[in-house]
């Protein structure tokens, strides 16, 4: 512990707790995803989900996020993580 009372290590878990809390559930990704699907007119099908994605993974800005659109897309083929 710091003299001024602060823990570094507390505040890092807190951090990294609130970080990890950002990125949504599987079930609402796939919901936002079948969303914009409906949306734009298409039907939902394993192809469409895939493409929208793969589109996200593309545009995934940390390696959690990139971690999470895999498992998605690992799942539309079966696979686990």
């Amino acid at each position: 512990m710091r003299k001024d009372g602060t823990n570094p290590q507390a505040e890092n878990d807190i951090s990294r707790y609130f970080n990890d809390a950002a990125l949504p559930s599987q079930q609402e990704t796939l919901g936002q995803v079948a969303v914009e699907i409906l949306r734009s007119g298409r039907q939902i099908t394993r192809k469409t989900i895939c493409t929208k994605l793969l589109r996200r993974l593309a545009l995934a800005t940390s390696a959690e996020q990139e971690k999470h659109y895999q498992a998605l897309i690992g799942m539309l083929f079966g696979r686990g993580d």
